[in-house]
């Protein structure tokens, strides 16, 4: 039978009944509930206690990890606008008028200054069909239209449903192959006139209009260069022609008013024509890179905090961080204090560590950005400043290889949170089994105790009944002797 000195004696386990109820209370009465809970409770709350304190620890382990997995994936996407040098290719492309043009640089841009004149821009074709009395309702005729547009032909064929000049036109617009025709109807005080415009610019992308159908029912629709009087006019200013500009007194045509192949990276979007060459100037964009490494210097402090804090101690309320001493966090800061901290072969002996373009750290790990020293760097080198980010052994290319280690899947941030998974499934499992220990403890004392409740029960009968039987005997005098 189970025993333990750690009882409750909150209330009475055995009760004793009065002599004159005895018989009918069987006597002596053990309350068993009572005393097999407190039995089982001295026994389950101090294991019970050592599971929950661990499972707690762990499950801060835990939150701690994915704190820190969490702080580490939010720098590392600060570090993809310097670890590499393309991040560095920020060219920009300037026009002293922007009336005339204006441009845009890409990464493998040119640098230098140029000389751009705009001789005339690229014009689109449109052209105007003679009048049709009736305005757009009226009937032209039915038959088969190939319209063509530079080199791209394309059919129409035109029946009784859309044989209006209005008709016509939304059979053009909605026609399968199209290259780039858009038709309307424009009426005047002489009636509908049906407007043919290209979309596309440039000399060679002029409308042609045939009947192909060998009647003549559209004759009054066809177009062709070789007799640019019949049928139709071109509107004003609707010329088809190409761009024509010179950089740098190189002079170039465009079919476009947007040139990209002119000039090594750079787009041209030409405006109007110069009166007198304007200057293109391309030059790296140094205030994009200094916000980006001012954006880089705010997300380490960000980091920098969650790390502090999880490895923490405050000494005025004893309270200690998730992961103070902990050697994964250690780990990982000594990783970024390396980084951070490194020398690098960027060629130059000037700019080579964070520190040399302005970039100093505070009395709590923090770090600040002296402005005017990192322009001041650019300005100077700017090939190196970019080597110290982006180079396979720069601050920022080596950080994102770091994490990313850190991060993967059998890392050691993983591995750890695997780990520590395991342990509150095997606490988990230690606490399901406590409980059914103290189930089987708890049925197997109810079971001991009812059975001394019930001989104590009967003892106290037969003592009742001895007491009486004794009571109902003779008494025995005793005799003196003479």
């Amino acid at each position: 039978m189970t025993t333990t000195s750690s009882v409750s004696s909150s209330q009475p386990i055995v009760s004793v009944a009065s002599s004159s109820s005895a018989g009918a209370a069987g006597g002596s009465v053990i309350d068993v509930s009572s005393l097999v809970s407190q039995l089982v409770a001295a026994t389950q709350d101090p294991q019970e206690t050592i599971i929950s304190n661990q499972t707690e620890s762990v499950t801060s382990e835990i939150s701690a990890v994915g704190t820190l997995q969490s702080a580490l994936s939010t720098f590392q996407s600060s570090l993809s606008s310097l670890d590499t040098p393309q991040a560095f290719g920020t060219e920009s492309a300037t026009s002293s008028d922007t009336t005339a043009f204006t441009a845009t640089a890409g990464s493998d841009a040119a640098l230098g200054s140029y000389a751009v004149t705009v001789t005339q821009l690229a014009q689109a074709q449109q052209l105007v069909s003679s009048a049709f009395s009736g305005g757009s309702s009226a009937t032209v005729g039915t038959g088969t239209l190939q319209l063509s547009l530079g080199g791209t032909s394309f059919t129409v064929a035109i029946d009784s449903s859309d044989d209006t000049v209005a008709g016509i036109a939304a059979a053009i617009n909605s026609a399968t192959g199209n290259p780039g025709i858009e038709a309307s109807v424009v009426t005047g005080t002489d009636g509908a006139h049906l407007v043919l415009t290209s979309t596309l610019t440039g000399a060679s992308n002029t409308i042609q209009v045939a009947e192909t159908d060998g009647g003549d029912g559209l004759s009054a629709l066809t177009y062709s260069s070789s007799d640019p009087t019949t049928n139709y006019t071109e509107a004003p200013g609707s010329t088809p022609q190409d761009a024509e500009f010179s950089i740098a007194g190189v002079s170039y045509t465009s079919a476009s008013n947007t040139v990209t192949d002119a000039l090594s990276g750079v787009t041209l979007n030409l405006l109007a024509p110069t009166t007198s060459s304007a200057t293109l100037t391309v030059a790296t964009n140094t205030a994009t890179i200094e916000s980006n490494i001012e954006a880089f210097v705010s997300a380490y402090n960000t980091l920098q905090s969650s790390l502090s804090s999880l490895g923490s101690y405050d000494s005025s309320t004893d309270t200690a961080g998730a992961m103070l001493g902990n050697p994964l966090l250690l780990g990982i800061q000594n990783e970024i204090s390396s980084a951070l901290y490194s020398v690098v072969d960027t060629g130059s002996s000037t700019y080579n560590s964070l520190a040399s373009i302005g970039i100093t750290t505070n009395s709590d790990g923090s770090l600040s950005v002296n402005d005017s020293t990192l322009s001041a760097a650019l300005s100077s080198d700017y090939s190196a400043v970019s080597q110290l980010f982006s180079s396979t052994s720069g601050v920022a290319a080596s950080l994102n290889t770091q994490i990313t280690a850190d991060l993967a899947s059998g890392g050691p941030i993983s591995t750890t949170s695997q780990t520590l998974v395991q342990q509150e499934d095997a606490l988990t499992q230690q606490s399901n089994q406590l409980q059914e220990q103290m189930s089987q403890l708890s049925a197997s004392l109810t079971e001991q105790y009812s059975s001394l409740n019930t001989l104590l029960s009967s003892l106290q009968t037969t003592s009742s009944y001895l007491t009486q039987a004794f009571a109902t005997l003779p008494q025995v005098q005793g005799t003196s002797n003479a």
